[in-house]
C-alpha cells in the first residue's frame, strides 16, 4: 500500500489549472494549480524539516478551512511528520491537553493573534506558524525558506520520505472521550489510503474521471472532510473550499457536482427555503410548503416501489412545475449528482423532501476510528433510511447485543497513550458502540447508540459529563442532564436546589416544586446560571436551551441507578414533552 505523500505526489503530477479554489468572501475565486500545490507541499515539507522536526514528529493544524490548511497538511505529510488536525473552536483547556498529550513540535494557526493566545494560555503550545500576515513566524516567510531548500535539493521530498512506511502513523486526530478528555485516534497511511481508494469506487463516474467541481464546507479538522479532501485531490477534482458563512453564495457560484454535508446543513437549507417563502408572503408563503410536502409524499411512495395514485401524481406535477423544478437552479444545485451525508443520523423525512425536489442524498456511516467510511449508499441504489453497504475491503457484522462490529484496513491502530482502552473483541473486530441491523441485501440500518457520547446533527461530539460538571459548579443546580444527540445543539435538563430557590425568591414551602419550575423568573435565573457556567466551554458544547424539571430524579422512579447515575434513555423518554417544548422555545443565542 502506498503512503499519503506518494498518493498526493502522483495525483498532483497530472497538470490541472484548477486543483483548488477559494474566495472566502472575495468577489472572485482564486485558483491553485496542481503544480503550484505540489510546489507548496514540498516547500512546507522542507521548511518543517529545516525547523528541526524529524519523521514521526507531531504537527498541529488549527484553522478554519482554506487552501493554506491543505498546503500545510500536505507539507506535514511530505516531511514524514504526523498531522494533528484540531478544531479551532476547542476550549483552551482541551487544546492544552492535546498539545501536551501529542507532544506537538509545531502548529499552524490562522493569525498572529491566535499564536499569541495559544502561547499565553497553553504551556504546552509549540512554535506557531500563522497563515495571515508577515514576520519570522508567518507562513509566507516559513514557506519561502523551505522553497529555497527544495529548489536546491535534486532529490525532492522523496529524499526524506523514503523511510516512511505504509504502516507508520500519518494522522493523530482527537475525539471527545467519555470522561471529557479527548482521545487520540491513531490512523496510519494504510488506514487512510485504503479508505480513499475504496471511497473513490462509489463516486459518480464523472467525478472519478476528474475535473468535476466539488464544494467543501465541513471542517478539515473532522476526519470526514479530511479524508474527503485527500480523496478528491486523488480523483483530480476541482475542490472549491468555502466556510459556513459563505456557503449560500458559494453554492450558487460553484454549482458543484458533489458535496459532503452533515444533516444540520441540510436542515438549514430546507429552513432557508421555508423562511424565504414566508418572507415573500402572499401565495408563495403557502405554495412552497405545500409543494415541498407533496414532493416528500411523492418520494415516499416511489422509493417504496409503488406507483403514486392519480391525485398525488397530479399534485406532484403541479408542484414540480410551479415550485420544485425551480429550487435547484435557484440555490446552485442544477449540476448536483447527489449530496453525501454522514457524521450524524439524517432524518428520513429530510432526505425524502430533497428527493421530491430532485436532489438525491447518499447517506453513509463511519467513525473517526475507521478513517472514517464504513458504509455508503450506492448513488444508483440508495435505500433511504439506511446508511448503505460496506465499502470495498470493509466487513461488518452485529454482535449478539446488536452492536455493529467492523473489520478492515481502515480501522485505526488504537488510541494514543490509552492502552487500556481496547475497543476490539477477541477476534479483532472493532466495536463501534452503535446498534444496528443489516438487511438481506447488506444495507446497514442504525437503530440506537450504545455509547453515551452526544453527537449533534452538525457532527460534533460532546462528552455530556464534561458539560454537566461545568453546570454543577452552580449552587442552584442540584441535578443536570445534557442531551442533544441528533440535534443541532445541546440542551440541559436541570433539577434545581429547591430549598435555595425558595429562600432567595421568597417562595412559601406550600408551593410545589412543579409550580416553581413553571415560574418565568426562576427559569430566567437558572438560564443565566447555565449560560455563565458554560461560557468557557467550546461553542458547540455551550448550552443553548434549558428545561427545568418539575421534580428531582430518583432511584425509586427508575431514573437513577443505585450509584445515582442518571439513566439517560429513561429520563429522555419520561420527559420527552418537556424536552420538545424546550427545543421549540427561544434559543439562548449563539455564543
Amino acid at each position: 500500500m502506498e503512503t499519503l505523500p506518494e498518493l498526493l505526489t502522483a495525483a498532483l503530477a497530472q497538470p490541472r489549472e484548477r486543483a483548488l479554489a477559494e474566495r472566502l468572501g472575495a468577489p472572485n475565486w482564486s485558483y491553485t494549480s496542481s503544480s503550484r500545490l505540489a510546489e507548496r507541499m514540498a516547500a512546507i515539507g522542507y521548511a518543517i524539516r529545516n525547523a528541526g522536526l524529524e519523521p514521526g514528529d507531531r504537527v498541529a493544524l488549527l484553522s478554519e478551512n482554506r487552501v493554506d490548511w491543505l498546503a500545510a497538511d500536505f507539507g506535514t505529510l511530505a516531511a514524514g511528520c504526523v498531522v494533528v488536525p484540531v478544531f479551532a473552536t476547542l476550549a483552551l483547556d482541551q487544546l492544552e491537553y492535546i498539545f501536551k498529550d501529542c507532544g506537538a513540535k509545531l502548529a499552524f494557526v490562522e493569525t498572529a493573534a491566535d499564536a499569541d493566545r495559544l502561547r499565553g494560555s497553553c504551556p504546552s503550545a509549540p512554535r506557531c506558524i500563522y497563515f495571515d500576515g508577515t514576520g519570522p513566524d508567518s507562513l509566507a516567510e516559513f514557506e519561502a525558506g523551505g522553497a529555497a531548500a527544495a529548489h536546491a535539493d535534486p532529490g525532492g521530498v522523496a529524499s526524506f520520505t523514503k523511510d516512511v512506511s505504509a504502516n507508520d502513523l500519518a494522522v493523530l486526530i482527537y475525539t471527545s472521550g467519555t470522561t471529557g478528555n479527548p482521545k487520540g485516534v491513531m490512523l496510519s497511511h494504510t488506514n487512510l489510503v485504503s479508505n480513499i481508494h475504496a471511497g473513490a469506487a462509489v463516486l459518480p463516474k464523472s467525478v472519478s474521471e476528474g475535473n468535476e467541481v466539488i464544494l467543501s464546507v465541513l471542517p478539515f479538522a473532522h476526519i470526514f472532510e479530511h479524508t474527503d479532501a485527500l480523496g478528491f485531490i486523488h480523483a483530480h477534482a476541482q475542490l472549491h473550499i468555502t466556510q459556513a458563512q459563505y456557503l449560500a453564495a458559494d453554492l450558487k457560484s460553484a454549482r458543484p457536482v458533489l458535496m459532503a454535508l452533515v444533516p444540520r446543513i441540510l436542515e438549514r437549507v430546507l429552513g432557508g427555503i421555508h423562511a424565504k417563502a414566508k418572507a415573500d408572503g402572499g401565495v408563495r408563503a403557502r405554495l412552497v410548503p405545500w409543494a415541498l410536502e407533496v414532493g416528500r409524499a411523492y418520494a415516499e411512495v416511489t422509493v417504496a416501489g409503488k406507483r403514486p395514485g392519480g391525485a398525488l401524481a397530479l399534485q406532484y406535477a403541479i408542484a414540480k412545475k410551479l415550485v420544485l423544478s425551480k429550487i435547484k437552479p435557484a440555490v446552485g444545485l442544477d449540476r448536483l449528482a447527489y449530496f453525501v451525508s454522514g457524521s450524524a443520523p439524517l432524518h428520513r423525512d429530510i432526505a425524502l423532501t430533497f428527493l421530491g425536489m430532485g436532489v438525491k442524498i447518499s447517506e453513509g456511516y463511519g467513525l473517526t476510528e475507521t478513517s472514517p467510511i464504513v458504509t455508503a449508499n450506492p448513488p444508483d441504489a440508495i435505500r433511504y433510511g439506511s446508511v448503505g453497504k460496506p465499502i470495498e475491503g470493509v466487513s461488518i457484522k452485529t454482535a449478539p447485543d446488536g452492536e455493529i462490529l467492523v473489520k478492515g484496513p481502515n480501522v485505526m491502530q488504537g488510541y494514543y497513550h490509552l492502552p487500556g482502552e481496547h475497543p476490539f473483541d477477541e477476534d479483532g473486530w472493532f466495536k463501534t458502540g452503535d446498534i444496528g441491523e443489516i438487511d438481506s441485501d447488506g444495507y446497514l440500518f442504525i437503530t440506537d447508540r450504545k455509547k453515551e457520547l452526544i453527537k449533534t446533527s452538525t457532527g460534533k461530539y460532546i462528552a455530556p459529563g464534561r458539560v454537566e460538571s461545568a453546570l454543577k459548579r452552580s449552587i442552584y443546580i442540584e441535578q443536570c442532564f445534557v442531551i442533544g444527540d441528533g440535534r443541532s445543539f445541546p440542551l440541559a435538563l436541570v433539577s434545581p436546589n429547591w430549598a435555595l430557590l425558595r429562600r432567595d425568591f421568597g417562595i412559601p414551602s406550600t408551593v410545589s416544586d412543579a409550580a416553581i419550575s413553571q415560574r418565568t423568573d426562576v427559569r430566567d435565573f437558572l438560564t443565566k446560571e447555565v449560560t455563565e457556567k458554560t461560557a468557557d466551554l467550546a461553542s458547540f458544547e455551550q448550552i443553548r436551551r434549558v428545561a427545568v424539571l418539575p421534580r428531582d430524579l430518583t432511584i425509586e422512579d427508575g431514573e437513577l441507578s443505585p450509584t445515582l447515575k442518571i439513566k439517560r434513555r429513561i429520563v429522555e423518554k419520561k420527559f420527552a414533552d418537556v424536552i420538545e417544548a424546550a427545543y421549540k422555545g427561544s434559543p439562548l443565542g449563539s455564543r
